[in-house]
């Protein structure tokens, strides 16, 4: 098997990921506790891609809206569509950013950055001040990696755990949403 195919047979990891991790966001408000750190701030925001089928019978769907209004993404997941992509905030103390994670390949795009006093200056004309400013954005986007590399670790323990069949079903509840859970 070579690396294209182990991709293309693993991308559901990553879309089971977002869609934990969505549920996960929800479960607490919008809040996920990271051992050791404390909480963090997890919304997913106006865009989503959902996946159905594969090869020539593939279809995509994209949801976009408030993030009240993800409603649809959720019929979606309840048809058997799969979360291929979002676009995520996470806050982590002062630090905002602001991303979008594509599943099958783990892929962050359009990342933006939480702003310092480093990157609010203008002047750029310092050497020294720009290498600072070159060096704290990457410790910040090393940060984000970090955090998303720390869920996915979560996750991956709880998916391979014996506690996986009891958090599908909650996940199901919440795909279902309140009205079914409840039988109401």
């Amino acid at each position: 098997m070579d690396l294209v195919d182990l991709i293309a047979e693993k991308r559901f990891v990553g879309q089971e990921f977002l869609t934990w991790l969505w549920f996960k966001s929800e479960q607490r408000g919008g809040s996920v506790e990271l051992p050791g750190v404390g909480d963090i701030i997890v919304v997913f925001e106006k865009h989503m891609l959902l996946e159905y089928g594969e090869g020539e019978t593939n279809e995509k769907c994209i949801c976009s809206g408030l993030q009240s209004e993800l409603q649809e993404a959720r019929t979606g997941l309840l048809m058997g569509k799969k979360l291929e992509q979002a676009r995520i905030q996470l806050v982590q103390g002062d630090y905002e950013y602001n991303f979008t994670l594509s599943g099958a390949l783990m892929e962050f795009r359009n990342v933006k950055l939480p702003k310092t006093a480093g990157t609010e200056q203008d002047d750029s004309n310092n050497p020294e001040e720009a290498e600072g400013m070159i060096l704290e954005r990457i410790f910040l986007f090393e940060e984000l990696v970090r955090i998303v590399n720390e869920l996915l670790r979560i996750f991956l323990e709880t998916r391979t755990s014996e506690g996986w069949r009891d958090e599908l079903d909650k996940i199901r509840q919440w795909i279902h949403g309140p009205s079914e859970s409840t039988g109401a």
